[in-house]
């Protein structure tokens, strides 16, 4: 068996889910991992973590923080009232009159109402790239303007987005490694309807990939290279909650389960794999001399790289007062919020013994959800962090 040390190079992956406005957890999660010297070798994202990943793997490493500050500056709004309050019923009011801004007036440098509104006209033919509630051609801008795609394509860093197509309802990736990518790729990864148009590549059209499934992971566990490889898995939707009391609740909480994407459903069925292609490992070792060249055998065999694979697990917590708006909140107040909280949850968890202590054993798949039990920070120390977005 493959030790190892007699492994090529580890690698890093940062795997983003989609999300929306809670997308700048993912940004503040990269600014802990950059202070960590933990850059990627991969970016797999969908939606909002597609935005992501591709301002991460269009710009050299000295400018990815200062590329993230920038497009999450320009699609947050600071509001005129702007509270100090950390929660209660006042700032739930606060952030659901922030969605409703967005919903309304669109937000800069991703969206913009259509006029006429199509709501009011559902019948109404149209071409199907503007079969959506809201035009995206803002977003094509921003994706011009802060990603350099010529790096993108024959830079370093391999580069993933998930989407759907819409006549076949089968679920595709984008990838760098196998074609061109330009921002028609990423804006099909963010196509969620009805509010956003499908997207036409290459002659077919596609939607948002959290249609399908909203966490690129078990992509980058099917393909991942045959080394030892750290997973960064940033999820915005929590699979674990509380019991709602209110519809408001209800609703909150079917947004976080459906948008989950069962990541841990997955990570658990790739370890139950790699149990099993370890032990079809060693009964081939018993058998006899004329089925070791067994086709059936070799499939088995060969599935997956015999390689290690450390998975870290940050999940984006709902505070109390939200919403189901959250996700087109995107009031500067809440971005700052949930970039920091993604900073203090990565920078806890890289310090964690836990982390710190991991070892590397065989063909094994090792997760690890250190940051759930961990304080949120205060509303003054957010205020203290306010220039992170």
């Amino acid at each position: 068996m493959t030790s190892v040390k007699d492994l090529p190079a580890a690698q890093t992956a940062l795997v983003l889910q989609g999300g929306g406005a809670l997308g700048a957890y993912q940004a503040g999660v990269f600014e802990a991992l950059a202070g960590a010297d933990q850059s990627p070798d991969w970016v797999a994202g969908i939606s909002i973590g597609a935005v992501n990943a591709a301002i991460i793997a269009g710009n050299p490493p000295e400018r990815r923080l200062e590329r993230l500050r920038a497009f999450w500056k320009m699609v947050s709004r600071e509001l005129r009232y702007r509270l100090d309050s950390p929660g209660g019923f006042a700032r739930r009011a606060f952030n659901e009159a922030s969605a409703m801004i967005a919903a309304t007036v669109g937000v800069p440098g991703l969206f913009l109402p259509r006029f006429p509104p199509l709501q009011l006209f559902p019948e109404w033919p149209a071409d199907l790239g503007q079969l959506g509630y809201y035009d995206t051609t803002p977003l094509h801008a921003t994706l011009l303007k802060l990603v350099d795609f010529d790096l993108l394509n024959n830079g370093p860093v391999r580069f993933s987005v998930g989407a759907v197509n819409v006549l076949n309802g089968n679920f595709t990736y984008f990838d760098n490694r196998e074609r061109t990518i330009g921002p028609e790729h990423v804006m099909a990864s963010g196509a969620l309807p009805p509010g956003f148009p499908p997207v036409e590549i290459d002659g077919e059209w596609y939607w948002d990939g959290g249609l399908v499934s909203n966490t690129p992971l078990q992509y980058v566990l099917d393909n991942r290279p045959a080394c030892e490889l750290t997973v960064f898995q940033v999820d915005l939707f929590s699979s674990r909650g509380t019991v709602p009391r209110t519809m408001a609740d209800v609703l909150q909480r079917l947004q976080d389960i459906r948008y989950s994407s069962r990541t841990r459903l997955n990570t658990d069925q790739s370890k139950k794999l790699q149990s099993l292609r370890a032990a079809a490992r060693r009964l081939a070792k018993h058998l006899p001399e004329e089925l070791q060249n067994d086709p059936d055998l070799a499939i088995l065999l060969n599935h997956q790289p015999e390689a290690p694979v450390a998975i870290m697990h940050l999940i984006n917590r709902c505070a109390h007062y939200e919403s189901n708006s959250k996700d087109y909140e995107f009031s500067r107040m809440t971005v700052e919020e949930h970039w920091c909280d993604g900073r203090e949850d990565a920078a806890f968890s890289l310090a964690h013994a836990d982390w710190i202590g991991r070892r590397h054993t065989g063909n094994t798949i090792t997760t690890f959800d250190l940051a759930g039990d961990r304080p949120h920070g205060t509303g003054s120390a957010r205020s203290a962090l306010g220039d992170c977005a």
